[in-house]
């Protein structure tokens, strides 16, 4: 059960109906993570940089190398909400993380997002030294920054314990 009640349209403010609707008209619908994180707009605001953020590195990641990357700290960090939210993407796009064939670079991009989620104190110097033979510093900063973005958003799930959406039920592999 959740900690925290979602925000109701009729009982919101006028600035929350603002994002409720912005959301519905952009992506049809209004995860439940979404409306936990509207009680507070300063927290809804800073965890929704995630997708300004996420843009940056799919310019030079790709889309796929993103979702695989989201899915393995999701995985690692054991959020049920968002692991199930990449296991559906993936399934949409008849991917098996389990068994799929990666590519050198994807698979060094899930090393460090599994890796960060471990130990955060202790990521392996021999990761960088290999980021750092495909990306630049900038860019590896870009791809921490936003690793450290889907953890936030895993840990509010998680302590929150906000409920599954209704349709992520049928991709949930617990």
């Amino acid at each position: 059960m959740a900690y925290i009640s979602q925000v109701t349209y009729e009982n919101a403010s006028e600035e929350v109906k603002k994002e409720i609707e912005y959301q519905e008209k952009a992506h049809g619908r209004i995860t439940n993570m979404k409306l936990t994180l509207l009680h507070s707009l300063p927290a809804y605001h800073a965890l929704m940089e995630w997708f300004p953020l996420e843009e940056t590195i799919e310019a030079f990641l790709g889309e796929r190398a993103v979702n695989f990357f989201c899915y393995a700290i999701s995985t690692e960090n054991d959020c049920l909400l968002c692991s199930t939210f990449f296991q559906k993407i993936l399934k949409d796009l008849d991917i098996d993380f389990d068994t799929f064939d990666f590519t050198d670079e994807e698979r060094l991009l899930i090393q460090y997002g599994k890796a960060i989620v471990k130990d955060a104190n202790h990521v392996p110097a021999e990761l960088f030294d290999e980021m750092k033979k495909i990306w630049n510093e900038e860019q590896i900063v870009a791809i921490t920054a936003f690793a450290t973005i889907m953890i936030a958003t895993n840990l509010i799930n998680k302590v929150l314990q906000v409920k599954l959406d209704d349709y992520l039920v049928p991709y949930t592999r617990r």
